[in-house]
């Protein structure tokens, strides 16, 4: 009874620390034309805000919040502007942070423009949104890259932003988990029991199938209703504690690998049994009354298999924006109900169903081997933000490579657990996950020495963090033969006087690149070596950070303007180092006391540049002083989470062209 309490109690802590996190995206955009005349037409830009979040209007005032601007890049080459920009209307107040009247949106934002073409061959126009939006005295910068189709008829929207792509992505993951769900033991023998019970239980046979379908929809807004109340408890001023912080990590983490045992059978997650009995009268009930408490028995008799599954999606949801767990209840619950929903309209098929048996328990027992892989994952975050020095690199890819070659050992056979079947011989779909789990783990293996695997990119330690990387090990020694004068790795100092690289001896930047981890610092070298900085907020546990890494620094364009055009700066907001007593300090901003180098960090990103997102780079020029208002000094909008490595590139070509243009050779 104690271990079913204790599992329960942890059951129902993921639901509790779901309940936080940041909207990673405040706005999404649609973009539309119309034609208006010969060769004109009107294009239109339309902005969803989402609740408490405001963005500023194209018309905004001198020394107040970063105006919405609309860069078309066809102007000049065959598309002509016909008129100034028409705004929706909007709200005006005096702001007390800019000191200025500022025009802002909220729930909504059109701005429509008339273009006329010039050129016969232009077909669409492409360009760029570029906004902030602000949030309680937190500001993140945007920009929305739009391609629109020139047509006689309304164009449909064109978007890029990537929160809609990762909402779509995220549904069917959850929609795949839901399948899962499906074929775990507890849920899968209740598809025919349950189908069989509406055909038979009414004489009406259409009004057995209607309560049948009623039975589905309403698994689906049970668990959609669940995703709808994490929703609504979200709080974005709670996600740098919930992704950094050490505490609920471990606990993430402890529930997972209590999530895996339960799955190795070690014990069943239930709960307590008169929640259940109650459900069940009440299902006893007959109608639809009745069909929506089966319904709502069903879940809690497959609590102790789904609630893993269930407990996974919701974690990964509430990393995310408040839409991430509706739209993950929503796909997770679709997959579920689909079968009881089928199988009403068509019960003969139930006779092709698979017969119940020990393979159900082995879609557990892998199940169990990917939590066990996924749980790590929290104790990595936590480990590489205080520095414990627990998980290198080479020591979770070893921990990875350990957990899948015994998944293949499992489907091979060679390990047995108490609830499995004999296996008198190997079937086709189980060699095939045999030769998937195998092919993982080998193309795991080079990681320990070296190898970037960009397809994890983001979901492993930092590559700094090997002992024994060959690349870098290759690149030390030519740079200890060419002598270049500048040291790095614990060596390096600054290029401005002999002091060393304040942090350098726990913090590294990526592919070999010689940097700063403290603004101060990085500013006087900068000044030194008349270079502008590029500045790169980011975070241990930033996953994004970690793609653009490995998918866009790793460019050689990039690398190079990195190397010799800029100086490079990672100020990371989640770090737990604590600062010299010296230099701790109470913020102007917030009145609050920072005493670690992430919170230094996050002060200065939102006081400077009025944004709390990772990852976000700034290229600044070098004349601004320590205290100054750098807003003043930024060479080009900020950019963030976007991997268009061209993007990238003119990114960084065009903060050149501009720090020169201001005088500086």
């Amino acid at each position: 009874m104690k271990k079913r309490l204790l599992t329960l109690i942890f059951t129902l802590f993921v639901g509790a620390f779901s309940a936080f996190a940041q909207i990673s995206d405040p706005t999404s955009w649609t973009f539309s034309q119309e034609k208006t005349g010969d060769n004109e037409y009107t294009l239109t830009f339309k902005a969803t805000i989402q609740p408490g979040w405001t963005v500023y209007s194209i018309n905004t005032p001198d020394g107040g919040p970063m105006p919405t601007s609309i860069t078309i890049e066809e102007v000049g080459k065959g598309v002509e502007l016909v008129g100034e920009p028409e705004e929706s209307e909007p709200h005006k107040k005096h702001d007390d942070v800019f000191g200025v009247d500022v025009l802002y949106f909220t729930d909504t934002y059109t701005v429509k423009q008339k273009v006329k073409v010039t050129d016969s061959g232009i077909t669409s126009v492409n360009g760029s949104v570029e906004f902030q939006a602000c949030q309680e005295g937190a500001c993140v910068p945007g920009t929305k890259d739009f391609t629109i189709k020139l047509e006689d008829k309304d164009a449909k929207a064109e978007k890029s932003a990537t929160e809609d792509d990762s909402l779509w992505i995220f549904f069917w993951v959850a929609f795949g988990s839901g399948l899962l769900a499906v074929v775990m033991p507890c849920v899968f023998p209740m598809i025919p029991m349950t189908v069989s019970f509406f055909m038979h239980g009414d004489a009406n046979k259409a009004k057995a199938k209607a309560k049948a379908v009623f039975f589905a929809l309403s698994i689906v807004a049970i668990y959609t209703a669940l995703g709808l109340l994490i929703s609504f408890l979200l709080g974005p001023g709670f996600i740098n504690w919930l992704s950094t912080n050490w505490l609920p990590n471990i606990c993430f983490f402890i529930i997972f690998m209590i999530f895996a045992a339960s799955f190795f059978g070690a014990f069943e997650i239930v709960l307590p049994s008169w929640i259940v009995n109650k459900s069940d009268k009440q299902a006893d009930k007959g109608g639809y009354i009745g069909a929506f408490f089966m319904a709502f028995t069903l879940v809690l008799v497959s609590f102790s298999c789904t609630a893993p599954i269930v407990g996974t999606v919701l974690v990964e949801a509430a990393r995310g924006s408040v839409l991430r767990p509706i739209i993950g209840m929503l796909g997770f619950s679709i997959a579920v109900a689909l079968p009881f929903g089928f199988f009403s309209f068509f019960p003969s098929k139930l006779s092709n169903l698979p017969k119940s048996g020990g393979w159900l328990n082995a879609v557990k027992v892998v199940l169990g081997f990917v939590e066990v892989a996924l749980g790590f994952k929290f104790l990595m975050v936590a480990d590489q933000t205080y520095h414990w020095g627990l998980l290198d690199r080479e020591v979770y890819i070893a921990i990875w490579v350990a957990v899948f070659t015994l998944q293949a050992l499992y489907l091979m056979g060679k390990i047995k657990f108490a609830h499995d079947s004999d296996l008198p011989y190997i079937g086709v779909p189980r060699l095939v996950m045999i030769i998937i789990t195998m092919s993982f783990v080998i193309y795991l293996i080079p990681g320990m020495f070296g190898a970037p695997l960009k397809a994890l990119a983001g979901y492993f330690p930092p590559q700094e963090t090997i002992d024994f990387d060959i690349n870098r090990i290759v690149r030390d020694n030519a740079k200890e033969i060419m002598k270049s004068g500048v040291q790095v790795g614990n060596q390096s100092s600054s290029a401005a006087s002999n002091e060393p690289v304040k942090y350098s001896d726990f913090l590294h930047l990526p592919h070999g690149l010689d940097g700063y981890f403290d603004y101060e610092q990085a500013l006087k070298a900068a000044q030194a070596q008349n270079k502008p900085l590029f500045i790169d907020f980011t975070g241990h546990g930033c996953v994004n950070c970690r793609e653009m890494e490995q998918s866009v620094w790793s460019d050689p364009r990039v690398l190079e303007m990195l190397k010799n055009d800029y100086i490079v700066v990672a100020l990371y907001v989640d770090d737990k180092t604590k600062l010299p007593a010296e230099e701790v300090y109470v913020s102007d901003y917030d009145g609050k006391k920072k005493n670690t180098l992430g919170k230094k960090n996050t002060d200065f990103q939102i006081k400077q540049f009025e944004s709390n997102a990772q990852p976000n780079y700034i290229l600044l020029d070098s004349r601004g002083g320590k205290d100054a208002d750098l807003k003043k000094h930024v060479l080009q909008p900020a950019r963030g989470h976007n991997k268009d490595r061209d993007a990238f590139v003119k990114f960084l070509q065009d903060g050149l062209k501009e720090y020169k243009a201001r005088g500086n050779k």
